[in-house]
Order: structure tokens, then sequence, then C-alpha cells
């Protein structure tokens, strides 16, 4: 059976042989080096490093440029350093910076003397700028010209140059001291006339970002522009750096991740690691605090509920629909934050507008609880028919009381998934850790309030 014929699973078994994997070597150079990454980090470390010598440097270099950071310093520890070194020389450069920024000191000390002056240059002035910046995720695998250079002129210095072909798409034009000036296509500079000079072929608007700007930042201007890549600058103009596509679209899933993690009251761990790869330890670490934190202020609700004992006793229907008031004030809490905190996300609304975005959610709000209202009548009517109520009231008042409350309780809990997502962002502080957890833990002590005033008010409880 030939290698195109095998499912992953059948080349996974493959390659854990070494005989077998030998054999299959010269097929695997053919295929796409994100494909062979696909395949080879399924295997153990050992047994990677057993396969990666049938391959030159330079596809070394891509396919471990292929793994996450964690697993390629798994691998750097157990590989030989000069081996190592040769491959690391022909990784993407970013991914080389991420690599070395996570070595021990004396594991950087260990790899340098083996790496050439260039390189060893380049990936120290990478890793010295913070990872949630332009400057932390850039590469330095692009192509530059002289703006005064002739289009023949340029085309010569771009193979002499060499980018790698996933960069070569922008040529940026700059001066002799590096500021830049603009930049050329390589489609614009080919069908450009041989002695036409590159400023009369440049493009001079153009995106760029700073060094120091947040990486999230910089993602978002290479979705607005659609951009391959976009330069980086230093606050002199120079270029220095480019951030590509695929790396905004790691920042942008990262984001997304951390995000999500705080919307659910996880703490974000410093380490890039998935599921499988992080312990129960860490996870316990990740949920506990806002779990313990949530639960002390949870106490508040049980406070409320011993507070209103006698009118669950006079009145032991007020219980069974509880959990109907929580989960519908908790649902449509999470919904508004999660709209809100999308739209901030997105540039489509800021804090300065909170006036604006309160005004419309209690529109939204308050179609959601005259629905809503109706529907939790009739469910108390249908599902509670033959309940034995005392004689001092009847079931069309519970009814009434039990969905005016839920009809209440959505407006409040709407306004509250909405606004404070933007109260924290106005405030400075990320608007994903005031959503899920947070959130419904207030809106069920709102819910309770209501819930409980409504049943003393409407049917004399105490």
């Amino acid at each position: 059976m030939s290698i195109e014929e095998m499912d992953k699973e059948q080349l996974i078994d493959q390659l854990a042989q070494p005989e077998l994997a030998r054999e299959m070597i010269p097929a695997l150079q053919k295929m796409p080096v994100v494909e062979v990454g696909e395949l080879l980090e399924d295997l153990d470390d050992a047994q990677i490093l057993e396969i990666l010598p049938g391959f030159t440097p330079e596809q070394q270099g891509l396919i471990l440029s292929e793994f996450d950071v964690p697993r390629q310093y798994d691998l750097f520890e157990l590989a030989d350093r000069r081996w190592f070194a040769q491959a690391f020389e022909h990784m993407y450069s970013e991914s080389r910076a991420d690599l070395f920024q996570m070595m021990e000191p004396e594991d950087q000390a260990s790899i340098l003397p083996y790496i050439s002056k260039v390189i060893r240059e380049d990936v120290i002035r990478l890793s010295s700028y913070p990872p949630e910046t332009a400057g932390g995720i850039m590469s330095t695998d692009f192509a530059t010209v002289l703006e005064d250079m002739t289009c023949e002129q340029a085309i010569a210095k771009v193979r002499t140059d060499a980018p790698s072909k996933r960069m070569v798409y922008y040529v940026y034009v700059v001066d002799k001291d590096m500021r830049m000036t603009g930049f050329i296509t390589l489609k614009n500079l080919i069908m450009a006339a041989p002695s036409t000079p590159v400023r009369e072929a440049m493009h001079e608007d153009y995106a760029f970002a700073l060094t120091d700007e947040d990486r999230e930042s910089v993602a978002g201007k290479i979705e607005k522009y659609d951009l391959v890549a976009i330069p980086v600058l230093n606050h002199r103009g120079q270029l220095v750096g480019i951030v590509t596509h695929d790396e905004a679209i790691e920042v942008i899933r990262a984001e997304h991740t951390e995000d999500l993690e705080k919307f659910m009251g996880i703490v974000p761990g410093k380490d890039d690691l998935d599921y499988e790869q992080t312990t129960a330890w860490g996870h316990f670490r990740k949920r506990i605090f806002w779990l313990l934190l949530l639960a002390v202020v949870g106490l508040i609700s049980g406070l409320i509920i011993h507070r209103f004992e006698n009118a669950l006793e006079a009145l032991l229907i007020l219980a069974l629909y509880m959990p109907m008031i929580a989960d519908t004030g908790g649902n449509a809490g999470s919904q508004a934050a999660t709209v809100v905190i999308r739209a901030m996300a997105l540039g489509q609304i800021n804090p300065r507008k909170w006036l604006f975005v309160l005004w419309k959610e209690l529109r939204i709000s308050l179609l959601l609880a005259v629905c809503l209202g109706l529907v939790a009548f009739g469910k108390v009517l249908f599902l509670s028919w033959e309940t034995d109520i005392p004689a001092l009231y009847n079931l069309t008042n519970v009814a009434l009381v039990i969905s005016v409350a839920l009809t209440i309780q959505v407006i409040p809990s709407t306004l509250i998934g909405a606004g404070l997502p933007v109260l924290v962002k106005r405030l400075g502080g990320d608007p994903a850790i005031a959503a899920s957890p947070a959130i419904t833990t207030l809106v069920d002590i709102t819910g309770l309030l209501i819930y409980f005033g409504m049943a003393v008010w409407f049917l004399g409880l105490s």
C-alpha cells in the first residue's frame, strides 16, 4: 500500500516503527511540511528524533516550526545540541524567538555557540521584545529594496535576499537608513518595465504596526485591511520585521481562547498548553479561584432564601419554580454579555457608547420579558394544576405572581449582562472577566429578591 492510500492512523502506526519509518521518508519529503508536522506530533519525542535526521536541515527546521513551543522545547532537551542547532537555524524566525524565550539561560548558552552569527543576532534581538507585542510575534523573513533602484535591480536584490516563499508577496521599499517609504507587490515589480524606478511603481500609503503595539491590535489591522503581512516599524520609522497573516490567526485564536476561559471563570495560564498537556493540578489552579470567590458571594442567595423561609413553608409551590427564575435570568444576562463582549472585540462599540448599549438592551429585554412571562404563566398552570395549594390562594394568582416576577427579572438581568462588561472595559479591565459566572451569581441574587418580593407583596406572605 502506498503512502497516498493510507489514512492518518495507518501512517502514524508505520512511522512508530523505525525500520518502516526510514522507508517512508522519501515519500514524506514530497508532502507539505504542515502535513508532516501533523503526523509526527502524534509520535513520542524519541521517535520524532529518529525520523527527523532523514530530512534536510531546512526541512527539519520547517517541521519543527509546526510544533507548539513546549513540544519544541521537549525535543531540544533530548536532542544533540549541534544537530538541533542546524535545524534551529532553518526554523521560521518568529518560531526561533519563541523557543529561545522559553529556554533557561543555561539552555540558551548551550546552543548559541553552534549558531551562525547572523542567526544568533537575529534570535537575540527578536527575543528581547515582550511576547504580547508586535515585536514579540514579528518575523525578520522579508525582502527590501531601495527606493532609488530600478525594478530590474530590485528583482535582482529580492533574489539575493531569498526570503521564504510565504513572505515574498510584498517587497518593502526603504531608504539607506532602513526607514520605510512604501511597498511594492511582487506582481507589480515583475510587470513594470525593467528601467522603471521603484519609487514610481511603489505604494506610498500603507498600514503598519509599531514594535511595542499590542499583538491583538496588529492582528486586527491585518484582518481589517486584508493583508498577507504587515510591516513592523520602530519609533524612528525603520523597518525591523513583519507580522504575517498566519501569525495573526494564531494571535486571534489565542485571544479567543483566553477570552473564553475568562468568560467561564477560568484563570488563563501562562503556558500555551492544550487540554492534554495541562496537568490535573494545572486545570485545578486555573478553575478554583473564581469558583471559590463566587461560592462565597453565592452565600447571599442562601441568606435570602433563609429570610423568606416562612413564605416557602406557607406556599411550597414557590420552591418548585425558583430554578426557572434563576435559569431564565442567568441565560438572559449571559446572552447580553456575549453579544456586547463580541461587539466590543470586533470594534463595533466602545465604552463611550454605554448609554446606547443600555438603551438598546432595555428595549430588547422588554420584548423578551413579555414573551417569557407569558410562557411562564402557561407553564405554571399546565404543570401545577394538580398541586395542593392552601385555601387562601389559588393557582391563577400564584401563576401570575411567578410570571410577573420572571418578567421583571429578565430586564435587570439583561441590563447587568450588557452593562457590567462595558463598565469593566471603561475602568480599564478585561470585559470577559465580568462575564458568565459573575453575571450568573449577581442575577441569582437579584432574581431571588424580585421573586420573594413579589410573593410577599401580592400574596401577603411574610
